[in-house]
């Protein structure tokens, strides 16, 4: 059990170090490049994974939970990049893409797993530790992508979906904020979470993934 858990935390130690610290410089950089310098001035647009790692929410929380229920549940967080949204050029779109940059990150990082992935194939490289980690990556980064564009705030999803809605009912949604992480656990202790949301955007995630991936893998199979 012990060794499972060591090689588990050695084969995702990266890939979740990478998929959480590019996500959150990915907001604050997008924030940037819109008119929002206040993760940059607080030194938060960086890939140093210490400015983004959560003692709490990136590791004990994770690995309590790994070890309490043998790996079939993990949930955890990073410190959240601070945005001022109304220092936005145009705080309603500008909004829309800040939240979507760190999901959009995640995909992004998938596909590089993949290459990495292929890459290593094609080289005959048949070390299982690094194709493990290579799907890892994969998988990660897909599973965060799918939980962070869940449209309820505080998730980014959440504010992707207030950016699209009229005023009135955007304000409404962002209501929800406050309660929305316990909701989402709620949904999650219910399994109506996973069930309908986290499994079924997850396959197609990886549908996507496959397709995108495909000319590489028939070029050097």
């Amino acid at each position: 059990m012990e060794s499972t858990i060591i090689q588990t935390l050695a084969v995702y130690a990266l890939p979740v170090i990478f998929a959480i610290t590019l996500h959150e410089a990915a907001h604050g950089y997008v924030a940037r490049l819109l008119g929002d310098n206040t993760a940059y001035v607080l030194g938060r647009v960086s890939l140093n994974p210490m400015r983004h790692i959560d003692p709490v929410g990136t590791i004990a929380m994770p690995l309590i939970l790994y070890v309490l229920t043998s790996g079939a549940f993990v949930f955890g967080y990073a410190k959240p990049v601070p945005i001022a949204f109304g220092n936005l050029r145009n705080p309603r779109w500008g909004s829309l893409w800040v939240s979507a940059a760190g999901p959009l990150c995640n995909f992004v990082q998938a596909i590089l797993w993949g290459v990495f992935l292929i890459a290593l194939s094609a080289a005959g490289v048949d070390e299982p530790f690094f194709l493990l980690m290579a799907r890892a990556g994969m998988t990660v980064n897909i599973v965060l992508c799918v939980l962070n564009f869940f449209p309820l705030p505080p998730f980014d999803g959440g504010r992707v979906l207030a950016a699209l809605l009229p005023p009135r009912a955007s304000i409404a949604l962002m209501r929800i904020e406050p309660y929305g992480f316990f909701i989402v656990m709620a949904l999650l202790v219910t399994g109506i979470f996973s069930r309908f949301w986290m499994y079924p955007l997850v396959q197609v995630g990886q549908l996507a993934l496959n397709v995108i991936l495909s000319p590489l893998v028939s070029l050097f199979s």
